[in-house]
């Protein structure tokens, strides 16, 4: 059996699906775009907080229903082993990229529009 200390060493190996995604309305298109160092896991934060309830965008809870809905990635970043990476800093600025270009405010979308964007 695996000690504890090799445990916490083998999930800090594990490399996990990154990148940017959206939540989107199948019923009106209106999307949602965030991006993670792990789409897997923030995919199921996202959908238990809208399926309890209690996600952090009114707009989307209010509008939640899960068969109306669809996760869709929209770019990974691949890992790279030879040099060290801040991956959140490349997801941010991806993130901030494909919010500029897509516009997920208002009628688009569920995002709320950045100070710079009024």
């Amino acid at each position: 059996m695996k000690t504890k200390k090799e445990l916490k060493e083998e999930y800090k190996q594990m490399k996990f699906k990154m990148g940017i995604f959206q939540i989107r309305n199948t019923l009106n298109n209106k999307i949602y775009i965030e991006g993670s160092i792990n789409l897997n896991a923030i995919w199921n934060r996202h959908k238990m907080q809208l399926n309890f309830g209690v996600h952090p965008n009114p707009d989307l809870q209010q509008e939640w229903k899960e068969e109306h809905f669809r996760f869709e990635i929209l770019a990974e970043i691949g890992h790279k082993d030879d040099e060290v990476t801040d991956y959140n800093k490349e997801i941010k600025l991806l993130e901030s990229m494909y919010i500029e270009e897509l516009q997920p405010f208002g009628e688009k979308g569920y995002n709320k529009r950045p100070i710079s964007y009024i």
